[in-house]
């Protein structure tokens, strides 16, 4: 442990700012006010699965149309305009009915409550271990608002794809997208995350498990689980909580950027000789390049 304590700690502090233009926290970093990046994170975050690529060209989109101020352009959101706004919006599952379902709901999230943070901490156990029972809870209550505005019914369509956006641990979900918001927002502002919340603390932050992360996390030993799931991210959190009990979540983005950005994909023989997780990494491309020297 004390082996790759010490190799994610180098990782850690070697991160590159320069990952962000291929990450979709750099939205967040467009703003300059709290109340923007705030809700910049919340949408950001939400449409965050799919190919790097076309989720960055996704929040292209939608922020050109919200422009130079999200969380003004949330609170004065009017569901009519924003179905003929984003009549045409597409992204994989979801479409433009989603997407005014998500700016409604952060609209009424701030309405009732201020901020996200201040939504988000109605239902959150600051004694608990990690944001299960938080995560749970925010969703199903996100979930729980009134949506009529949008899709004409009180409930939610049964073919809308917006609860998608919104999963929770108790159905067994990741919760990938949902962990790297509270990254973003939880975590200290290092020039990475954005440190904007005080009401959680890092110590019970899960990782977003995605399959950069799942997998490389395989390579460390830190899982031995083959779903991507709740108990995954559970599971390698665990292993990085040995490493830093009180900020393990920290390793996520420059792990994650090993595959996204660093074309980690255990295959490539002289990318695992110059990787710097090579000396704890099990990957059988790493053995190779070492036979080959």
């Amino acid at each position: 442990m004390s082996d790759l304590k010490e190799i994610l700690d180098r990782v850690y502090a070697a991160r590159s700012r320069q990952y962000l233009l291929n990450d979709p926290l750099s939205f967040c970093h467009r703003y300059n006010d709290p109340r923007d990046q705030e809700v910049a994170a919340v949408i950001a975050a939400a449409f965050a699965y799919g190919g790097i690529k076309i989720i960055l060209r996704t929040l292209e989109s939608i922020f050109t149309e919200l422009g130079p101020s999200p969380w003004r352009s949330v609170i004065n959101f009017e569901p009519r305009q924003g179905l003929r706004t984003f009549a045409g919006f597409k992204h994989r599952f979801n479409n433009g009915r989603d997407l005014c379902a998500l700016l409604w709901g952060v609209r009424q999230m701030l309405e009732q409550s201020g901020s996200v943070e201040a939504f988000f901490l109605n239902h959150h156990d600051s004694d608990a271990e990690d944001v299960t029972g938080s995560l749970n809870g925010y969703s199903g209550s996100v979930l729980a608002l009134k949506y009529q505005p949008v899709f004409g019914t009180k409930q939610i369509p049964s073919d809308s794809y917006f609860p998608f956006l919104f999963p929770a641990p108790a159905l067994g979900s990741a919760c990938k997208r949902l962990c790297m918001f509270l990254r973003w927002v939880v975590r200290p502002n290092d020039g990475i995350d954005l440190g904007l919340w005080r009401g959680v603390a890092p110590s019970c932050l899960i990782i977003p498990v995605d399959t950069h992360i799942s997998r490389i996390s395989g390579y460390l030993g830190l899982t031995v689980r083959k779903n991507a799931d709740w108990r995954m991210a559970q599971e390698i959190t665990a292993g990085l909580r040995a490493c830093d009990r009180n900020d393990p979540v920290k390793y996520d983005f420059a792990l994650a950027h090993l595959g996204i950005s660093a074309g980690c994909n255990g295959r490539d023989a002289l990318l695992c000789l110059t990787c710097p997780i090579e000396q704890i990494c099990s990957q059988p491309g790493v053995n190779s390049g070492k036979t080959a020297v």
